[in-house]
């Protein structure tokens, strides 16, 4: 009997096993325990450690936010007006402090400035996806760390979108359905209507009820208050009805019979925020603060970003299940995607090696072609300054017998020119010499003596000149 208990397989082993929870009975106390203050420790401990809570206010700018969160939370949040010649969208995260009795709130409030000035709107969704995924995977990281300190850790996952739409009386913008339907399935949307004091009661209706249309016929889902809890189901359900919220906002406060009531004052008379003939805000701050807000933390938590962790975790191979409906085991699962990762990258280390092998090669080739091309080129240099040379010693050597044949004609001017002064010179003299001769012998005949320096001599004497 012991050896065929023992001779299961271990997938009937598994069967076997009787999982926590499977079979439980339900048994009388005899007596008190205790364990009924376990709400109350729980509201202590909660109350001790705080709560968070975070807002995400998408809408054109000029629509109010600032002013309405101003409003919901009965304070000044201090912030810097927007513009409208913003380049892009950008999100403005600021965190306050707030305390409310005994009770602490760290809040939370995301803005997105310059949505809807652009004149291309095609991607004014994108900065807001990203940042809403932005806190998801710093959330997830944090519960995948090794250490996880998540008790002091800051919740940054938007807990609460509100959509702020345009007082048109028309109907919804693309840029607001598109918008909506890309934040749906990561956040709790929550539309409302801005300066809803701009239009009147009988277009605000129809305004309600083809936004409605609209969202419903696009696929969008907005957040829907819940019902299942019989403690507020009656109250949810009737504010359901409602949405969206039509809403105003104001922080100046004027005397209105007896008492100081925050409202807006125009021409034609007054309008009353808290007043609920006037307008929807105090039913948007029952249903976002004092009824829900647990909830908004809740499903956002639990839908959305477990949406997120799963579409994550699956990307990275982890399943709950293998292929047969058997638990997946996470060190399996750890060792399989390990195994495949260090076998995808030695296929690329291979793949880099051999394309680091070819370029290589090909390297070498271009390096080879170049040094054959520059071996041609030096010949095709060394060649032509060959033939230059040769011109230029060619040329030089003909320019050199021309300098010695010039040498040479003037070495013979020269000469002939020397011997004709020679010759001339002796001609000249032999002429003089003849003329003195010539003028000695008449000057005998006549018996005169013209000798230079003599006096003249009278003729009939004896004269001898000395010649």
């Amino acid at each position: 009997m012991e050896a065929e208990a023992n001779s299961g397989s271990p997938e009937d082993s598994w069967a076997r096993i009787q999982r926590p929870g499977e079979g439980c009975r339900t048994v009388p106390l005899a007596g008190h325990v205790g364990f009924d203050s376990l709400p109350d420790q729980l509201v202590n401990k909660s109350v001790s450690q705080g709560f968070c809570f975070n807002i995400l206010c998408v809408g054109e700018t000029g629509l109010g936010k600032s002013t309405l969160m101003d409003t919901l939370f009965n304070t000044k949040f201090e912030g810097e007006p927007a513009t409208h010649t913003q380049p892009g969208v950008q999100l403005r995260s600021n965190t306050y402090d707030l305390q409310e009795s005994n009770v602490g709130l760290k809040l939370t409030i995301v803005s997105t400035v310059g949505f809807g000035d652009q004149i291309n709107k095609e991607d004014s969704y994108k900065p807001i996806v990203e940042f809403i995924d932005a806190q998801f995977e710093a959330y997830l990281q944090e519960e995948l760390k090794i250490r996880r300190v998540l008790h002091t850790y800051h919740d940054s996952r938007i807990h609460a979108c509100l959509y702020f739409i345009a007082p048109t009386g028309h109907s919804l913008k693309s840029l607001d359905l598109v918008t909506m339907k890309k934040l749906d399935s990561k956040v709790n949307i929550i539309p409302i209507i801005a300066k809803s004091d701009a239009i009147s009661k009988s277009e605000l209706t129809k305004f309600k009820i083809k936004i409605t249309s609209e969202l419903v016929s696009n696929g969008v889902q907005i957040y829907q208050f819940p019902t299942d809890d019989e403690s507020v189901a009656e109250i949810n359900g009737t504010m359901n009805a409602h949405l969206p919220f039509a809403v105003i906002g104001s922080t100046e406060e004027l005397k209105i019979g007896n008492k100081m009531m925050k409202a807006r004052q125009y021409p034609w008379g007054t309008v009353q925020v808290e007043n609920e003939a006037h307008c929807d805000f105090v039913k948007l701050r029952e249903m976002l603060i004092r009824v829900n807000m647990e909830d908004l933390r809740e499903q956002t938590h639990s839908r959305h970003y477990e949406l997120y962790r799963r579409c994550k975790l699956e990307e990275m191979g982890f399943k709950d299940t293998d292929p047969d409906s058997k638990p997946f085991s996470l060190q399996e699962t750890y060792e399989a995607k390990r195994n495949e990762f260090l076998g995808e990258l030695q296929k690329k280390e291979e793949e880099m090696r051999q394309m680091f092998v070819q370029r290589v090669k090909e390297k070498e080739a271009e390096l080879k072609e170049a040094e054959k091309e520059l071996h041609e080129k030096f010949d095709r240099l060394k060649k032509l300054h060959q033939d230059e040379k040769k011109k230029l010693e060619d040329k030089k050597k003909s320019l050199d017998d021309e300098v010695n044949a010039f040498k040479q004609r003037k070495t013979a001017a020269e000469l002939l020119q020397s011997q004709g002064s020679q010759a001339g010179g002796s001609q000249t003299l032999k002429r003089d010499k003849e003329k003195k001769k010539t003028r000695g012998k008449k000057s005998i005949s006549d018996g005169t003596c013209t000798m230079p320096g003599k006096p003249p001599v009278v003729p009939g004497a004896l004269v001898v000149c000395a010649v």
